[in-house]
């Protein structure tokens, strides 16, 4: 007796179909499951077994083979619950076979039988409709995700609803279908900018960092508003479009993170690991692996508190994604790629003490706890800010002076500049590049600097609404390299 149902495994994002297969032979009663499966994986036997004696159904006194094909590929999670309990019933002939063609199905079982949600149900959803399915049977919980993916889900909460519908004898619960993908997402509940009082000029970098998907570092003492104005970067970003919306909550959904009865992401992500994040939580990793902070900022900021306190190995994985908006990541199984493209946004004191840069607070670090400071940080990743700006400490008249400028006004241009980049490179006047050379010779730049400031000095110009690039604009895009205090 032979029963078949169809699953899907994560490698990174993507879905792999898994045909479940059950074999029932006479022998010693038992159940073994062959095909690359992890221990989450094996552990279904006991599920299973206790979640169909829990839907009034009969377990097979047989010899019970469950192979999850193909066999070379790993598998790994508690998904594969309902598909295998699926295909036993099937090939025990308490589900008719033929019903389960065009359905795939993915879900954890409980010992009471319920159908828990599990992670990655967008990614297997798409996985199934590429397949030529059109039905996926999962948890209640997880149906609008699997909606958005374009096929019809069958919503169950306990394996008995199943074995109702696929026997013809219950339609499949209603659900409550997910928001619409249509046109941009609303990034209302983000932070608002006019909270920050002063600082002009860190305001300033922070419209150019929107406009221009600039990395951006402030550095300055203790208190001064640095993660304050990092936070309200998202603000003032353009909205998730459709298409960026859906590949968040992708990512989302196989990282485990979609917030319940939130299907979809809408606004763009900020994420703030700690300092004691190790390379595998930045980048991504594991035996999955699993996508690391990295990913999870994709389209999104990725904000880094207290830069020298990272580990050195951590903060130089970063190089990679910075450059290619991608991470990269092989195992022995085989190469996992996760799409990495964000804004970085980091703070940093100037000395261990946090005095330097005060003119209120006498820094007391010696020669050699400087230089130990800023060898925490290479070269190399500092070259990759395109925007360094030393955020001072705030003046009494700034904490009872007005309201600085609102997100929504500063979100309208930056949308404005964007469409402006988008529309063509800006020229370049002799001047302005006559002041590129010589920035190369006298600061120096190397020649990805010399590329980040002549992008910053576009998105100056877009910002400003002019024609090309004029000298005053590379002026103040060379104005936004790291300062003395940070070079000294």
């Amino acid at each position: 007796m032979f029963g078949r149902t169809v699953t899907h495994t994560l490698v990174g994002l993507d879905a792999r179909t898994v045909e479940v297969e059950a074999h029932l032979q006479n022998g010693i009663p038992g159940l073994a499951i062959v095909g690359l499966a992890d221990r989450a994986c094996q552990e279904a036997k006991h599920r299973v077994r206790s979640g169909i004696s829990a839907a009034q159904l009969q377990w097979p006194s047989r010899r019970i083979t469950v192979n999850l094909a193909p066999a070379a590929l790993r598998k790994e999670g508690s998904g594969f619950d309902l598909p295998i309990a699926l295909a036993i019933l099937a090939a025990s002939h308490q589900l008719p076979l033929h019903r389960l063609d065009g359905h795939a199905a993915i879900g954890e079982l409980a010992l009471d039988g319920r159908i828990r949600p599990v992670r990655g149900v967008l990614a297997a959803a798409e996985g199934a409709r590429r397949g030529g399915l059109d039905r996926l049977v999962c948890a209640a919980e997880s149906a609008s995700e699997a909606a958005l993916a374009g096929l019809e889900p069958i919503p169950a909460r306990h394996l008995a609803e199943v074995v109702a519908y696929l026997r013809g004898q219950a339609e499949p619960p209603p659900f409550e279908p997910p928001p619409t993908t249509n046109g941009t997402m609303d990034p209302a509940g983000e932070l608002e900018l006019a909270d920050v009082r002063g600082q002009e000029r860190a305001r300033r970098a922070l419209e150019l960092a929107a406009a221009g998907g600039h990395n951006l570092l402030l550095a300055g003492p203790p208190g001064t508003g640095k993660s304050m104005l990092a936070r309200r970067l998202p603000g003032i970003l353009p909205p998730l479009t459709a298409e960026e919306a859906l590949e968040v909550t992708r990512i989302y959904s196989v990282a485990g993170l979609l917030t319940p009865g939130q299907p979809l992401v809408r606004g763009r992500p900020f994420r703030m690991p700690h300092q004691s994040a190790s390379v595998a939580a930045i980048v991504g990793g594991g035996p999955g692996p699993r996508p690391g902070e990295a990913t999870l900022a994709h389209q999104g900021v990725l904000f880094l508190d207290e830069l020298p306190e990272f580990q050195r190995p951590a903060l130089e994985a970063l190089r990679q994604p910075l450059e290619d908006g991608l991470v990269s990541i092989a195992r022995a199984e085989g190469r996992a790629v996760f799409p990495a493209r964000f804004q970085l946004v980091a703070a940093m004191n100037m000395c261990p003490c946090g005095a330097r840069g005060d003119p209120a607070a006498g820094c007391v670090c010696s020669v050699q706890k400087l230089a130990a400071f800023r060898q925490k940080l290479s070269r190399a990743l500092l070259d990759r800010f395109d925007l360094v700006v030393a955020v001072p400490r705030p003046r009494a008249a700034d904490f009872s002076g007005r309201s600085g400028e609102a997100s929504e006004a500063v979100r309208s241009r930056v949308v404005q500049a964007q469409e402006r980049i988008r529309a063509g490179p800006l020229r370049r006047s002799a001047q302005a590049n006559d002041l590129l050379d010589r920035a190369v010779e006298r600061l120096p730049l190397s020649g990805r600097g010399r590329m980040r400031v002549a992008r910053v000095a576009a998105t100056v110009a877009a910002l400003a609404e002019a024609e090309s690039v004029e000298e005053q604009h590379v002026a103040e895009a060379l104005a936004y390299r790291a300062p003395k205090e940070l070079a000294a």
